[in-house]
């Protein structure tokens, strides 16, 4: 359990360019004024380093990789120790030669790496080419004990999975996290835009009512070349009801105060874990059944 009842967390949506120092260096300053204004949890978008580079299959984007540890994780490690934050972040990983994840490093104010999670569900649609460039994860849905609680870290593609938020929540977890990197194609209808938009809270809102917890969702905004990421980075609670949340079109620090002892008391009135059928449940490990 978290130390204090009051979580103050921030979410840093940004805007990316092509030169990684420059996404670096822009954390980093973020991660700084988050920590000043009392942030304690710090959470940045999926693959901030770089601009989105899934949008085609280009073999020269590998060279964006990085191991962990690693440079990157150096400088994040020596900001999370400066400031005494907790702080999550997303990075494009190389294990091995033709092995590379998309993998969420977590920090403790000790500058320590408390935990990683590779993301497991990869996407493969027009823009969004990730099966080219991602193993699947093999770190399972295992929270992550910081300092401010216990964490189930995801990453963008995993937030339409509830069995990935319920999996985490079964096993303690306080908060669900998702740095994400979500937008429209050019070209979209606006109605098509928003419906999709609203989709994407709706569906992680879902999950933190279905669980009782909180859910931390980080995107970036602005374009890059075509596709436009809608921001509204937000923060929900166990009710589902949005507490903060981001524009559309900039970059911005999100800054929330979670209660944690909503939890319990979210729980207690809605016990959902207590009335689950787990008697009844087989076959949720099938991909499809047949009456």
């Amino acid at each position: 359990m978290a130390r204090s009842q009051n979580l103050p967390v921030a979410l840093i949506q940004m805007s990316c360019t092509s030169d990684p120092s420059t996404n670096v260096k822009v954390a980093l300053d973020r991660i700084a004024w988050a920590a000043r204004k009392g942030a304690k949890l710090v959470c940045l978008p999926e693959l901030f380093r770089s601009l989105y580079f899934c949008r085609n299959q280009d073999y020269k984007a590998f060279e964006l990789a990085e191991t962990i540890p690693g440079p990157t994780t150096r400088l994040l490690s020596l900001a999370a120790k400066k400031h005494r934050i907790t702080l999550v972040s997303s990075l494009f990983e190389k294990r091995a030669g033709g092995l590379y994840h998309n993998t969420a490093v977590v920090f403790g104010p000790t500058g320590k790496i408390l935990g990683t999670y590779r993301k497991m569900h990869i996407p493969d649609d027009p823009g969004f080419n990730e099966k080219f460039y991602f193993t699947p994860g093999d770190t399972g849905f295992q929270p992550i004990d910081t300092p401010v609680g216990r964490l189930g870290v995801l990453v963008c593609w995993d937030q339409w999975y509830p069995e990935a938020a319920r999996l985490m929540a079964l096993r303690g977890a306080q908060i669900l996290i998702y740095p994400t990197a979500i937008g429209w194609a050019r070209g979209e209808k606006k109605e098509i835009c928003e419906t999709q938009r609203s989709a994407w809270q709706t569906i992680q809102r879902s999950h933190a009512i279905a669980n009782g917890l909180f859910v931390l969702s980080i995107n970036r905004t602005g374009w890059e070349r075509n596709l436009n990421f809608w921001g509204s980075s937000f923060v929900s609670n166990p009710l589902g009801h949005g507490i903060a949340q981001a524009s559309t079109n900039r970059p911005e620090v999100l800054q929330a105060s979670l209660p944690l002892s909503e939890i319990t008391t979210t729980r207690q009135h809605w016990p959902f874990l207590r009335d689950r059928r787990i008697d009844a449940y087989g076959g949720l490990d099938q991909r499809f059944l047949r009456s």
